[in-house]
């Protein structure tokens, strides 16, 4: 989705947006969308409130702007824990505990987007649905490789639920921390969930 800006130079828009979203983050995670203002999104980023609606035009875009950013750098560290040489089973237990793992560090920016979402336009939100569904296929795609390359052996109509059942036991550490953590470590409980779902993969003589 493109948001309208008279700022004819697109590397300086990108520019200004990403200091747009440094600012805005820290203020929603800290104040909630509502309780932000423009004018302290404008402050915190270093721009006057003019010049932040040369880049937006609305308190709603930035929201969007900052869930796109979220959802990108997410999918960017989940493809890097993906690389060419891997079989497909190497490939998904690499991207379950890069996954689980980026729970914990960008923990304040899911809750964000989980939070603050219902606040955008049903368009935008929608678009902010269909990324966490973009980041669900790169799972989807590293079982399917499993089955080309043999080293997982899944029944096909079982894989889209399996991608589901990997986002949410990773959010499990976002939603319940305040819980868990009495328990475990965040190394342990990323540990005891990978092998949980490895070791209970179904395999088609088993479904």
């Amino acid at each position: 989705m493109i948001i309208p800006s008279p700022i004819k130079n697109p590397r300086l828009v990108k520019e200004r947006r990403q200091q747009i979203i440094e600012g805005a983050v820290t203020l929603f995670a800290q104040k909630g969308f509502h309780k932000t203002t423009t004018r302290e999104i404008a402050k915190a980023c270093g721009l006057s409130i003019g010049s932040l609606y040369e880049y937006i035009q609305t308190k709603e875009d930035v929201l969007y702007l900052v869930c796109e950013n979220i959802h990108n750098s997410l999918e960017e560290e989940l493809r890097k824990a993906i690389r060419p040489e891997m079989n497909g089973l190497v490939a998904l237990r690499s991207a379950i505990g890069a996954y689980f793992k980026l729970m914990e560090t960008m923990r304040s920016s899911i809750l964000l987007i989980y939070q603050e979402t219902k606040s955008l336009p049903k368009e935008k939100r929608e678009l902010v649905f269909m990324r966490e569904e973009e980041i669900m296929q790169l799972f989807i795609q590293v079982m399917e490789l499993g089955q080309q390359d043999g080293s997982l052996r899944l029944d096909q109509a079982i894989i889209p639920l399996l991608a589901h059942n990997i986002l949410v036991l990773g959010q499990m550490w976002t939603f319940r921390q305040w819980s868990l953590k009495k328990s475990y470590s965040h190394d342990e409980f990323v540990e005891l969930q990978l092998d949980h779902l490895l070791r209970n993969l179904p395999t088609k003589e088993s479904v």
